[in-house]
């Protein structure tokens, strides 16, 4: 995937009318689970924000409405976030 490929995804939390990356913002790639494909605005995130991962709200999920997916660095990628499962 290139760059002008990868900048044209859906942002994870925007407005459907605004839901592009902006420039001068900062992504990762969610690979895998329910949110797979979206970028994830990580602009601002510290080395240990970003080693950790993040749990993100989706109504997609295994658990439905009010569920979690865990998403963590690939090891071999930074700009890629991997599935770790869903939560309650």
């Amino acid at each position: 995937m290139d760059e002008l490929e990868f900048m044209g995804g859906r942002v994870y939390g925007a407005d459907h009318e605004d839901a592009g990356p902006r420039q001068g913002r900062v992504y990762v790639e969610l690979v895998g689970g329910p949110l797979d494909g979206l970028l994830l605005d990580i602009t601002g995130w510290s080395d240990h924000e970003l080693n950790e991962g993040v749990t993100l709200t989706t109504e997609i999920g295994r658990y439905g409405s009010g569920g979690r997916a865990v998403y963590g660095p690939r090891s071999t990628d930074r700009h890629r976030f991997d599935w770790r499962g869903d939560s309650p």
